[in-house]
């Protein structure tokens, strides 16, 4: 794992590692997935198990869910008893490279990367922007592989993937940053978060927090990890 310098903001963690045959706790099934598929997949998912590590967080507690727009988030598992706010999470994958991002609690966060000299085709200009943007591109070609790493970083940050069209995105309206980092271009946005669906379980740890609060002699105890669940 190569861990790249952060953009300024909140407290973040960017790496990126070489894809290849692997597998991760957090490996999900994919019927019919192609082995180049399956090797992006599992990359990208062992390197989250990697900066989560990094990040001093117990990788047999925790699972990825998805919210109903697939956007991947991290989730204490069931038995586990723990509601602690987690980080914001994003995973990405271009030529050769898996890329990922963490950022703390409170935050959603969106990361892309592609080859810094990988060619755009004029043709496909008109399906990431519109509009003095798209006159902009057609005029300035070398740009459109940073603005479209940047909007796939919005997408992602905003939780939406294509149900945010790339053409509606202005720029200029979200906290994006773009960086080359060795072969790669980079783009990292990120925004306040919203809550990530609940479970039973956070709603019965809060109801004994609340308990605890008002009776000191309330207690309760119990440990499950992925492995002995």
């Amino acid at each position: 794992m190569e861990i790249m310098d952060p953009v300024e903001g909140p407290r973040m963690l960017l790496a990126r590692m070489p894809i290849r045959e692997c597998t991760s706790v957090f490996s999900e099934e994919i019927p019919r997935a192609t082995p180049k598929r399956l090797a992006d997949h599992n990359s990208g998912r062992l390197l989250l198990e990697k900066c989560l590590e990094h990040w001093d967080l117990p990788i047999d507690s925790l699972e990825v869910l998805r919210t109903e727009h697939r956007a991947p988030y991290l989730s204490w598992i069931n038995g586990v008893w723990r509601n602690e706010p987690l980080p914001g999470i994003s995973i990405g994958h271009c030529e050769g490279w898996a890329v990922c991002a963490l950022i703390e609690s409170g935050y959603w966060i969106g990361i892309d990367a592609e080859q810094k000299d990988r060619q755009i085709q004029p043709n496909a200009f008109d399906m990431m922007a519109k509009g003095e943007e798209l006159n902009f591109l057609i005029e300035n070609s070398k740009m459109a592989i940073e603005i479209w790493t940047a909007k796939e970083a919005v997408q992602k940050a905003q939780k939406l993937g294509m149900h945010l069209n790339p053409r509606d995105i202005n720029l200029a309206e979200y906290q994006v940053e773009s960086f080359v980092y060795d072969d790669l271009m980079v783009s990292v946005s990120w925004c306040q978060g919203g809550d990530n669906p609940r479970t039973s379980e956070d709603d019965l740890l809060d109801a004994t927090a609340e308990a605890m609060r008002q009776n000191p002699d309330f207690s309760v105890g119990c440990k499950t990890t992925r492995n002995n669940v």
